[in-house]
């Protein structure tokens, strides 16, 4: 039997018995999946349960998904490839004797692998074995060293072939392949936030990021230097220009692509000499493993919402915001507002789940471009991972990092607060210049 209840009292119930699920450390997919079942029954019956399965199976059957375990085993390939290293050694040559040399090459090499990886914590590893040691011998901050490798490796998950994006488009109904090309000027508009904070801080602050003496830097040539430059970045960039070209000149899905992807890692990684049926293993175990855990969430964010939007959940959070005082402006920033509270104490997948089924409708009410206001979502997310008490990044990073170096996790804290900043200030500039998200995919 039904039973007629008031959607407040239902968005009270479900939001409340989430929140409370997550704050009493019960994992993310069972807390949302259990509420979404419970509510369900003792709304709608065992009449429910058809209501879950069916939009269950069509999330998790979306084609599009497909490109998630593809994505993922490029990502672990190209980890195992020793590619980072390669990267690491040939911009050490031309920017370690700057100040901030080292910071900015963590950067730099953060945004190559997001294009390459789109996997955190492959991305926060790389950088925390191959760059933090460099920095820490070298006398550089804490805080900058750590900083700067957290939002270096967090620009994974803007930065195609993001999964977020991936898992972002079927939740909003928006071409994954539009989301890709939107994705690259915000992303590179980060990363050069992110380096002319630490080139400023560098040049104020000597003394945070000193640059190397005469005696540490080898002379090279520079026709040697480009060269090693070249042959390192070189098949990285064919290898995103094969899988990003395809999708902007309409050759080849996101889910084909991935699959030239991943076949085009594996080759790589066995040109370096790194390929073995261990690492074949290894990648397919963890493959296997994160796709399960993005599936698992969707699947149990999609019983959660599918009862929600039934119980008239959706219409009433419509209405509300809709009748925010002061425009749509005000309704955009408590969006903006929820998604980065939200992002502090749950799984970004989650909050995609939940959050994107309930605002896609309001959306053109407000008169935004839907492509423009999930780009903006994407990168507010980016703030949860440098965010405590939830912070991906800065858990990799402490996680990592060798005894040895001394890192606390105040020290890394303390590095992550001035990009957190930084990625609001994008968000400003992308808000004053739309262009920046929209014009790339226009051109499709």
């Amino acid at each position: 039997m039904n039973i007629a209840v008031n959607p407040e009292i239902v968005t009270i119930c479900m939001f409340g018995g989430l929140l409370i699920g997550v704050l009493t450390g019960f994992p993310l997919a069972i807390t949302i999946g259990g509420v979404g079942i419970i509510a369900g029954y003792i709304l709608f019956g065992p009449n429910a349960f058809d209501l879950i399965y069916s939009r269950i199976y069509d999330i998790i059957t979306n084609y599009g998904m497909m490109a998630v375990p593809l994505f993922v085993f490029m990502g672990n390939m190209l980890e195992k490839s020793g590619i980072a290293e390669k990267l690491y050694d040939a911009f050490y040559i031309w920017f370690g004797k700057f100040r901030g040399g080292l910071a900015i090459v963590s950067i730099l090499i953060g945004t190559i692998m997001a294009a390459c990886v789109g996997i955190i914590a492959a991305s926060i590893t790389m950088l925390t074995l191959v760059a933090l040691p460099s920095m820490m011998r070298r006398g550089y901050d804490k805080g900058l060293a750590t900083g700067s490798i957290c939002a270096g490796g967090s620009l994974g998950i803007l930065i195609p072939p993001s999964i977020m994006l991936i898992v972002y488009g079927p939740a909003a109904s928006i071409s994954v392949g539009k989301l890709f090309m939107a994705a690259f000027m915000p992303g590179f508009l980060l990363s050069g936030l992110y380096m002319l904070y630490i080139g400023i801080r560098s040049y104020l602050q000597p003394q945070v990021a000193p640059a190397l003496v005469s005696s540490e830097a080898e002379e090279i040539s520079f026709t040697k230097k480009t060269y090693i430059l070249l042959s390192s970045v070189g098949p990285v960039l064919l290898l995103v220009l094969s899988v990003m070209g395809s999708i902007y000149l309409g050759l080849a899905s996101p889910t084909e692509a991935a699959a030239v992807g991943a076949a085009a890692a594996t080759i790589l990684t066995a040109i370096y000499g790194r390929f073995s049926w261990k690492v074949l293993k290894s990648v397919a175990i963890d493959t296997i493993k994160l796709t399960g855990m993005v599936l698992l969430i969707a699947g149990c964010s999609t019983a959660f919402v599918s009862v929600f939007l039934s119980a008239g959940g959706g219409e009433m959070v419509s209405n509300l915001i809709l009748s925010i005082p002061g425009g749509r402006w005000v309704a955009f920033a408590l969006v903006m507002f929820i998604a980065f509270i939200l992002g502090m104490f749950i799984d970004w997948i989650g909050i995609i789940f939940i959050l994107v089924p309930i605002l896609t409708p309001i959306v053109p009410k407000l008169g935004f471009d839907p492509l423009w206001f999930a780009m903006m979502i994407i990168v507010n997310l980016q703030m949860s991972f440098l965010t405590p008490p939830f912070a991906y990044a800065i858990f990799f990073l402490k996680g990592t990092a060798a005894p040895e170096l001394g890192i606390e996790t105040s020290d890394i804290i303390r590095g992550v607060i001035p990009f957190i900043t930084l990625i609001a200030i994008g968000l400003i500039l992308l808000i004053i210049f739309p262009q920046i998200i929209l014009w790339l995919p226009s051109t499709m």
